[in-house]
């Protein structure tokens, strides 16, 4: 009994000595540093690929303004171009016009001037009905009458170029054939057939007496300046303004030297 009192008492003492030993602190902070260096460690990664993504995003973006810069820059050019084309168009249209109006005043003229004539000569007049019928068998007069009115009366252009050179063939003496080779040079003008035009005006030239030669020369200026033969065309309008000096053909070739 006493061996086991004397080993409680020992047990006792053991125990007592334990408790009084310090504990070893925990590692805490050591554990707290590991887990920040790791955490750090893996968003290392995450935030380099953030940044890349960044980058790829921003030059696909000025890539595709540069793509979308450039279509502008093309599309402002053609329609540059086609604002260009669209004025010289209108102004080719506007210079036709005013080509077919000075026939048609011209023509006018002329017709009024034929009704005069064949009235004072007690001739008898074209039917009206039938004025704008050609035929080689009518007399020299009205055969040129009838060219005429295939323009006035019928706007029949191609026609009228038919009856003219179906005249000159029947008459080719007659006191019309100068005028019958300026309208047709007329007629291939306004259908820009420039090189029958300028056949048909350089023949009205040779007429010295032709009240059409001084206006012939000014359209095969024309029919120069506009195939930019700016050399010829000015020495045709220098022409008109050296034999015709005070005539309004004279006036608007020095309007169109350069």
């Amino acid at each position: 009994m006493f061996s086991n009192f004397k080993r409680i008492v020992t047990l006792t003492l053991l125990a007592s000595a334990a408790g009084q030993v310090p504990a070893a602190p925990a590692p805490v902070a050591d554990l707290s540093n590991s887990v920040s260096v790791s955490t750090s460690r893996a968003k290392k990664p995450s935030s380099e690929s953030d940044v890349q993504r960044l980058e790829r995003l921003l030059e696909n973006r000025n890539s595709v303004q540069l793509k979308m810069q450039q279509q502008l820059d093309d599309m402002a050019l053609e329609v540059s171009e086609l604002r260009g084309q669209l004025e010289r168009n209108s102004y080719d249209m506007q210079q036709m016009l005013q080509r077919q109006r000075e026939l048609f005043i011209e023509l006018d003229r002329v017709r009024g001037e034929m009704k005069n004539k064949t009235t004072s000569s007690s001739q008898p007049t074209v039917d009206t009905d039938i004025a704008g019928t050609f035929s080689s068998n009518v007399d020299e007069q009205t055969a040129y009458q009838n060219a005429v009115d295939l323009i006035l009366k019928k706007r029949d252009y191609s026609g009228a170029i038919a009856a003219f050179q179906q005249f000159q063939k029947d008459y080719p003496d007659s006191n019309f054939a100068s005028n019958a080779h300026y309208w047709l040079g007329q007629l291939y003008f306004a259908k820009k057939q420039d090189k029958e035009a300028a056949q048909s005006f350089a023949a009205v030239i040779t007429y010295s007496d032709s009240n059409k030669r001084a206006d012939a020369l000014v359209k095969l200026g024309d029919i120069a300046k506009r195939n930019n033969n700016l050399a010829q065309a000015n020495k045709y309008y220098q022409q008109v303004v050296d034999e015709y000096p005070s005539s309004a053909s004279a006036k608007v070739a020095k309007e169109n030297l350069n």
